[in-house]
């Protein structure tokens, strides 16, 4: 597939370039002498020139996904899709994917401006061309100052802005695989980086997949998330989604810093299923005397967080006959501050309701 307005690029005449829709049909892959596969019946669809994001924690199959997209596994059973054509026996030089892993893999020996030509010169792309395509992916990643340095003389954050501008060098790319990139980089400079990779994912359009066990990571880069467990792809939906509707109690606790709250549904006398669960700012903390038809609980722990309205809010835990509950809330209830040891109701005002861990529509 063309992509559209090609002669944006730079204003130069590469060949057809291609974004790809990437589609997954019952994709299933077991390791020679494994008792069960480690992915199965998988269904997916990442859109043309979507940033998509593969969440699991460790175990879950992300790496064994990677490596069935790149080419370096090959499906048990199933199919893998760029766009209409069945690329899974395909071997990784045929598929036209670049990758970024979570350490800079760059030519030591090559400036910034070498490595970033490598994969255009292999493609024997015309010199024009790939002076044009680098002086664009420069500006984009905001490195032009460091076109004639080597990479032993860069930081961490530098060389894996250079590798990432490497993966984004040719413009004929189907898909593009970010396998944990942010890994290595400092914390206080992941959100920079973060941001830089989805400006230019959606200034170029290329389809990005992006694989982390960093919940922050993948919803604040995708458009869209998978949860992928041990079980399968569990929810695949915009961030906003699956911290607002999960599909699964798994998604619910996976998502969110803390996650959600989950109570049998009895206790509030909610039908319709088994268990329900509520965000810490989906309920707020009241006094004792009204905890008929909510929450009774103790106050364990206290997190100041800022305020509102001139009033300390943050996150308390709170132990109930339910187990540990967090409220994130406003710490002040009838005029007194909240304090450890404190008895109070906790009033659930939304709430998600799950039968057999599956959220109930």
């Amino acid at each position: 597939m063309q992509l559209p307005g090609k002669e944006m690029w730079c204003g130069f005449s590469f060949q057809a370039g291609f974004v790809s829709r990437i589609r997954l049909d019952r994709l299933t892959y077991s390791y020679p002498g494994a008792a069960i596969p480690t992915l199965q019946n998988l269904d997916l669809t990442v859109a043309q020139g979507e940033a998509h994001a593969l969440l699991g924690a460790s175990g879950s199959g992300k790496t064994t996904l990677l490596n069935l997209l790149s080419g370096l596994l090959h499906p048990t059973s199933g199919a893998i899709y760029f766009d209409d054509r069945d690329v899974s026996a395909l071997p990784g030089r045929q598929r036209d994917v670049a990758q970024v892993f979570q350490f800079p893999v760059l030519y030591e020996s090559l400036s910034v401006a070498d490595n970033l030509a490598f994969p255009l010169r292999q493609r024997q792309f015309s010199r024009k061309q790939i002076d044009e395509r680098i002086d664009y992916i420069c500006a984009e990643l905001e490195i032009e100052k460091l076109r004639s340095a080597k990479p032993r003389g860069l930081s961490l954050f530098e060389k894996q802005l250079v590798a990432v501008g490497k993966a984004l060098a040719r413009p004929d790319l189907s898909l593009v695989l970010l396998d944990e990139p942010l890994t290595a980089v400092e914390p206080k400079i992941k959100w920079q980086l973060r941001q830089t990779l989805r400006k230019v994912q959606a200034d170029l359009g290329v389809t990005m997949i992006y694989v982390t066990h960093d919940q922050t990571e993948a919803l604040t880069f995708a458009d869209r998330v998978s949860v992928l467990t041990v079980d399968g792809i569990l929810q695949s939906d915009t961030p906003e989604q699956l911290y607002a509707a999960p599909a699964h109690e798994y998604v619910g606790h996976f998502v969110g810093s803390p996650g959600m709250n989950f109570i049998p549904a009895a206790v509030l006398a909610i039908g319709g299923g088994d268990r329900i669960g509520f965000r810490p700012e989906w309920a707020t903390l009241i006094s004792p005397l009204l905890s008929s038809g909510n929450l009774p609980g103790e106050v364990k722990r206290v997190r100041v967080q800022g305020t509102r309205s001139g009033e300390p809010y943050g996150l308390v835990t709170c132990a109930t006959p339910y187990g540990e509950l967090s409220v994130r809330t406003t710490l002040v209830v009838e005029g007194v501050q909240v304090t450890r040891g404190q008895k109070l109701a906790i009033a659930v005002q939304r709430f998600v309701i799950f039968a057999d861990g599956k959220r109930v529509a």
